[in-house]
């Protein structure tokens, strides 16, 4: 594992407030707190911070909320980059920003929006080397723009059917952290099975479940909670009993052995180590 330079900032998401029940058509608002916790990674309000709203079905609406939630933290350089096709991704404006820009915050939406369009792309492979290389870029996502940052992303998956055989759908994502597998409006949204039938998938990755207002800053191969909520740590390596490769779909899942941790505001995991350190009881909230 190649020690990035870089931050990433995977957030949970937060409570839907838009226009419609759909993720895909609603406006996802990050709390200020952990909206300043990105400012502050990439270096301040005078920070370039370009906004993808690209996973979302309304991006300009989405894209003025966060012009609006970065202006109200005192950010003076936040633009918007709305792209729509891969050739967008081509673009020499797409290209300049992303070369230029100090933070990246990818929207929530629909995750396999950002792959199809961006992943393969010359602004993809931009991302990738920046993040890999410069110390303090900062590469920011809300809900899809989280899940997206993984190198087996879960693209969609029925709550409901937990811990079923082909309950979860997994596709390429922008392979930021080829280490994990992310998930986000966890707790709300019960998507305890899609994560645990994608580490029966993939044992040697972690899986992680993020609350809403909840985030995680990655840097030097660690990440540290923030936000209000809890960060489940599904960690398949020493998983003993793993039916999910001979099972049909539509078939329940049996595993053992899996361990888990509840880690919150604070709470610190290596993950080349899969090693977790607590925070002390008495210590202040982030």
């Amino acid at each position: 594992m190649q020690k990035a330079k870089g931050t990433l900032i995977p957030i949970g998401g937060n409570e839907d407030k838009g226009i419609d029940a759909d993720e895909m058509y609603t406006l996802e608002f990050v709390e200020e707190g952990i909206l300043a916790h990105v400012v502050k990674e990439a270096g301040g309000v005078d920070a370039n911070i370009v906004v993808i709203p690209t996973a979302s079905s309304i991006p300009e609406e989405v894209g003025k909320s966060y012009i609006t939630a970065f202006s109200t933290l005192g950010c003076k350089n936040v633009t918007i980059l709305d792209i729509r096709s891969k050739k967008d991704s081509e673009s020499k404006e797409a290209i300049f920003l992303i070369e230029n820009a100090d933070c990246i915050m990818f929207s929530g939406g629909n995750q396999s929006k950002i792959t199809d369009k961006i992943g393969g792309t010359s602004i993809h492979k931009i991302l990738v080397e920046r993040y890999q290389n410069e110390k303090g870029f900062v590469i920011a996502g809300t809900s899809a723009g989280a899940m997206a940052m993984a190198n087996q992303m879960i693209a969609g998956g029925s709550a409901s059917e937990s811990f079923i055989k082909g309950a979860v759908k997994m596709y390429r994502g922008l392979s930021l952290i080829p280490e994990l597998i992310i998930d986000t409006h966890f707790i709300r949204r019960g998507r305890f099975g899609r994560v645990t039938e994608a580490v029966a998938q993939y044992p040697k990755l972690v899986g992680l479940g993020l609350a809403e207002d909840t985030g995680l800053i990655i840097k030097n191969n660690c990440f540290e909670v923030i936000g209000s909520g809890m960060v489940i740590v599904f960690d398949g390596r020493k998983i003993k009993h793993n039916n999910h490769k001979i099972l049909e779909k539509g078939t329940p899942m049996s595993l053992t052995n899996l361990r888990t941790h509840i880690l919150s505001n604070g709470d610190r995991f290596n993950i080349k180590k899969k090693k977790v350190e607590v925070l002390p009881i008495e210590a202040p909230f982030i």
